[in-house]
């Protein structure tokens, strides 16, 4: 059975079940809706490897989370597994880490509830699909964006709701990297809002975005908003995900330096408090896999995906000094961006992988110069690598120049960079020919978004490492709303047989409007 039939034959209102299933899974006794536990957030998976996966889910009261997996959707011999219960301490979210699974399969999960007051009030079973990691080559594809819910744009029923996750579940992608800003948690939204050509938006709204969010429910109600459009939920259901973070999970642009002083809107003024409180939700919400205790809240991962590619999940936002006019030198302190660790985590990785494509998503571009505001002193502040001046590295460009070099010198190939975050889809060539600093070899990286957000740029390239625009598309105004179009996501295919990568940039029509192929060095 392909994805669409098997979407055909579910519930979409509640994140996808099977009738069959449904029947099949009924209690003996007849329970009263209302004794039963609701689910009403849908199934995510994410994380999965070959023998691996994440599985998540929400109730909306304290019960046990059960779970089942088979082969066959018809769940003629489930493996069941007794989960953790559900909460207040994590906002009733739960997942287990499914283990043991055979490599290369096409697997169903189904998830019910157990009320803790009436074990026999058992919640509707949430249906989800995936196909772990095959450890032999076969073709691959997966899509990445960013940027969901931002700038007010929120769940708008008139239009169909948050329409690109249904456009990408189209695609039957193999898994979907979210490459941050999953949620918007500076942005409220409005009923209404007047847009481009004097149209109207209009959002769904609930209290917890209403505002920006401060406390730590509001933080989790914006999760718990994304996760009621129809959309989200059955992509979710059948698409495994990767998560990672960046600025608007906290507070835009928010680092060391972030000062909240003349903000009106927030009551809670320290960066510490809020980015506590935003990671304790994101790591509740986010269907990733747990690292540890020793760095319970990490997010860079490698995520293999078969002798074609492995996934390099980077975090460009925990490790970061304060943003400021990013010019140290070599050896001067405020200049990290990833950090040492992180930095040679990534190295080894990349150096011990024997993938013939080696993906980094990245929450920030590389050489696109995104601006934080004024220093004191009237200096430009930044906020990502680039630092607007187009000679040697010097502050969070280092650590690029570091890595680049050592990719180069230890002849490491097929390295590709994905990212999201400026709100618009671009190609870009970096070739040291064109580079101030030249000690690397050429490579691409491709930019896409926003899922569900306004558009903006395009925006201007530090030439410090040689990048070339080969495609970008951006809205003629700033802040174009979803109604212009202008959403975009990419997508990558790898051939089995020739190994090649290509490379689409697509919007939320699914038009295709840039393809790149790359054969492998």
């Amino acid at each position: 059975m392909d994805r669409r039939n098997f979407l055909k034959t579910t519930l979409a209102g509640s994140g996808g079940w099977l009738l069959g299933a449904a029947a099949q899974a009924a209690p003996a006794l007849i329970v009263p809706d209302r004794l039963r536990p609701q689910a009403t957030s849908g199934i995510q998976i994410g994380d999965v490897g070959a023998d691996r996966a994440i599985v998540w889910a929400r109730a909306d009261r304290t019960a046990r989370m059960l779970v089942e997996w088979d082969v066959s959707e018809r769940f003629a011999d489930p493996r069941k597994l007794r989960g953790p219960w559900a909460t207040e301490a994590t906002d009733f979210t739960t997942r287990i880490d499914l283990s043991g699974l055979p490599a290369g399969e096409q697997l169903f999960v189904r998830v019910r509830y157990e009320d803790a007051a009436s074990p026999r009030a058992l919640s509707e079973p949430l249906l989800g699909r995936f196909r772990t990691v095959s450890r032999q080559p076969r073709d691959l594809r997966f899509v990445w964006s960013g940027d969901t819910a931002g700038q007010g744009f929120g769940i708008n029923p008139d239009w169909g709701g948050m329409r690109i996750y249904e456009t990408m579940r189209r695609q039957q992608p193999d898994f979907f990297v979210h490459c941050g800003d999953t949620i918007y948690a500076d942005g409220p939204m409005a009923a209404e809002m007047t847009v481009e050509e004097g149209k109207i938006w209009r959002n769904l709204v609930t209290p917890e975005v209403s505002k920006v969010a401060e406390t730590l429910d509001e933080y989790r109600g914006r999760y718990r908003y994304n996760l009621l459009d129809d959309n989200v939920r059955r992509f979710a259901a059948e698409v495994p995900q990767i998560w990672q973070w960046d600025d608007h999970e906290v507070v835009n642009n928010w680092s060391d330096s972030k000062n909240l002083a003349d903000d009106a809107r927030y009551r809670e003024k320290s960066i510490g408090v809020l980015q506590a409180r935003a990671t304790r939700a994101f790591m509740e919400y986010a269907p990733l896999r747990h690292y540890g205790d020793r760095e319970s809240e990490r997010v860079y991962r490698r995520l293999p995906q078969g002798p074609l590619l492995d996934v390099f999940v980077v975090d460009m936002r925990s490790y970061r000094d304060a943003n400021g006019a990013n010019l140290q030198a070599e050896g001067e302190p405020g200049g990290s961006f990833m950090g040492r660790e992180q930095l040679q985590w990534l190295l080894e990785g990349l150096k011990s992988s024997r993938a013939v494509w080696k993906a980094v998503m990245a929450d920030m571009p590389l050489a696109l110069q995104v601006g934080d505001g004024k220093n004191a002193d009237g200096s430009p502040r930044w906020e990502a690598m680039a630092n607007g001046d187009h000679g040697q590295p010097l502050g969070r460009e280092l650590e690029l120049a570091w890595l680049l070099r050592e990719i180069k010198r230890q002849d490491i190939r097929n390295v590709v960079w994905f990212t999201a975050d400026v709100h618009y889809t671009a190609a870009h060539h970096y070739h040291p020919e064109r580079a101030a600093f030249a000690d690397f070899n050429p490579f691409w990286e491709f930019v896409s978004g926003p899922l569900n957000a306004g558009t903006f740029g395009p925006n201007a390239l530090d030439m410090t490492f040689g990048p070339k625009v080969v495609y970008q598309k951006a809205p003629p105004a700033q802040n174009a709303s979803p109604l212009a179009g202008m959403q975009f996501f990419g997508q990558v295919d790898i051939d089995a047989r020739s190994r090649a990568m290509t490379v689409r940039l697509k919007d939320v029509a699914g038009q295709t409007l840039f393809t790149q192929e790359l054969p492998p060095a």
